[in-house]
């Protein structure tokens, strides 16, 4: 059922679904070009994935609103339950397949400096990215597409803003060491369990919501 819906939000950002794939191999390129400062690998890629998972996200919410696809998909066998979690497996899917693409650019723009990511880094992204669409989706389950979807439109300032701030940050050669009692072989894996912890809750915040919701 999860797979049947998820492949349903792919069809309904098919408009923008190849523009995004090209721009998740040349983005982190481009980006990376244009940073002057240490970390850049993990900034390109985290600044693509954040533009390409809200595009593709922004485009399907906005389908589904024009056409109410949520209170059409509750007339079918789908269950409000699944509704919600496929919107979580969708930006997951998505992540993935960025990074993949991330990989490939890697090895197109191996000769700018561009380089591949350690476990920690992509589970730095991840808990970003999780934070965001964790905040994101039980916003807009609740008060709806039209009335949030200016709420987040900042993020497209994130390619002029998000250098900047990482740029004055290492400038001011801030030292905080915040270390946890564990392994480092643990350690680099607490991003992506954190990651979960999030998106469950707030999974569990998005189905309450939806359920009690007059479609």
């Amino acid at each position: 059922m999860l797979f049947h819906l998820v492949k349903k939000d792919f069809i309904l950002a098919k408009k923008y679904l190849l523009f995004m794939l090209i721009f998740a191999v040349i983005g982190p390129i481009f980006i990376y070009s244009k940073l002057g400062f240490d970390n850049g690998s993990f900034t390109s890629f985290l600044i693509t994935v954040l533009f390409t998972e809200y595009i593709l996200f922004n485009m399907v919410s906005m389908q589904e609103d024009k056409y109410r696809g949520s209170a059409l998909l509750c007339t079918t066998p789908h269950t409000r339950n699944g509704v919600i979690k496929a919107k979580y497996l969708f930006i997951l899917v998505i992540f993935i397949g960025c990074f993949l693409l991330f990989n490939l650019a890697v090895a197109i723009g191996f000769s700018t400096g561009l380089a591949r990511l350690n476990i920690y880094s992509i589970g730095i992204a991840l808990l970003i990215i999780s934070v965001f669409f964790g905040i994101l989706i039980p916003i807009q389950t609740k008060f709806g597409y039209e009335k949030t979807k200016y709420i987040f439109f900042i993020l497209f300032l994130t390619p002029f803003i998000l250098p900047t701030i990482i740029e004055w940050y290492q400038s001011m050669n801030f030292n905080i060491n915040f270390q946890l009692p564990l392994p480092q072989t643990v350690m680099v894996w607490v991003p992506f369990v954190i990651s979960i912890f999030i998106i469950l809750i707030s999974m569990i915040i998005s189905i309450q919501i939806f359920s009690k919701k007059n479609l």
